[in-house]
């Protein structure tokens, strides 16, 4: 099978590679679409480097890319029971930018709804559990909050604005001029035009932002937030290539622990629950993927190109 694998840093290639099978508690997946997410942009190019120390120091320990992925069960193992040949399913596992995937039955893989295309579904598992996660988990949403996602134009930003509704919070998206329209379309009740405006300087106050952008310091930032409310920290910018969005991440907690505003980071987990949440809000209409551009899979080194730029409108996926 054709898969996409990198065993020197920065370096991402297609090889033919063997076919898996699946143990007996696995599911055998033709995957038919994959997304591109920062995350597998960091894995690739191993940056920033202190994460070496878990990605490998010299070359790669995971030398298959990719994590989102949706298609269609081939086979199973004999101790498979809630999946069947032929189901169509979408979910997450490391090495997905391939044509075939095994993955647990009990981890992060469901039915894909079937009022959503393989595309659709695919830009969903990652970024949408990042949203979910940091909104409810970590910001812990509540109807009737003010909550503003700064960078609510890309992956992330555009499920949180979504899902933040579903919440029943009002919702405040900051993003470019070209993507004020896809804002509003998604649901934001307000949307700040960065280029035109600085939403630290605005007369309105939040319960909760959800931060993936990370260009305001926190002596900006907390003039926004009400007392006792919260900053989640998703992302930030790549210009640091050894600690990341690490130093960011630790002057602002830190900064935090002087008030009653707090500022928290975390990476988001993948787990079968949420995903059956995400499938939910698919299935109901209440989360839709906005997709960016679509490569094949043999395009992957484009893909990642795009990604490095940092201005995608939604997600970019892959056809496998």
């Amino acid at each position: 099978m054709k898969a996409v694998v990198c065993t020197t840093y920065g370096s991402p290639r297609v090889e033919e590679i063997e076919k898996p099978a699946p143990n007996d508690d696995e599911v055998l997946v033709r995957v038919r679409a994959s997304s591109v997410n920062p995350a597998d942009w960091h894995t690739m190019t191993g940056t920033p480097y202190i994460a070496r120390l878990t990605f490998g120091l010299r070359r790669p320990k995971e030398e298959r890319l990719g994590t989102d992925f949706a298609g269609t069960v081939e086979a199973v193992g004999k101790d498979v029971t809630q999946f069947r040949p032929g189901d169509d399913v979408f979910g997450g596992r490391s090495g997905a930018f391939a044509e075939y995937v095994c993955v647990r039955e009990d981890r992060a893989v469901v039915p894909k709804p079937a009022n959503v295309t393989f595309e659709q579904v695919a830009a969903v598992p990652i970024a949408a559990i990042t949203a979910l996660q940091g909104l409810r988990d970590k910001g812990r949403i509540r109807p009737g909050h003010r909550v503003l996602i700064n960078g609510a134009s890309g992956g992330v930003g555009t499920f949180a604005v979504q899902i933040a509704k579903d919440f029943g919070a009002e919702v405040t998206a900051v993003c470019s001029t070209r993507n004020v329209e896809t804002a509003r379309s998604l649901g934001a009740d307000h949307v700040v035009d960065y280029t035109q405006e600085d939403f630290t300087r605005s007369d309105r106050r939040y319960d909760l932002i959800l931060d993936i952008a990370g260009n305001r310091p926190w002596s900006k930032t907390k003039r926004v937030l009400e007392p006792g409310a919260t900053l989640v920290m998703v992302g930030g910018p790549k210009t640091n290539r050894m600690l990341g969005p690490l130093g960011r991440v630790l002057r602002m907690s830190l900064a935090s622990l002087r008030g009653s505003r707090r500022a928290v980071f975390f990476i988001a987990k993948l787990n079968k629950a949420d995903m059956v949440a995400l499938q939910e809000l698919l299935e109901a209409g209440k989360v839709t993927s906005v997709i960016d551009r679509r490569y094949e899979l043999d395009e992957i080194a484009d893909a990642f190109r795009y990604v490095a730029e940092g201005h995608a409108q939604g997600k970019i996926v892959l056809a496998v």
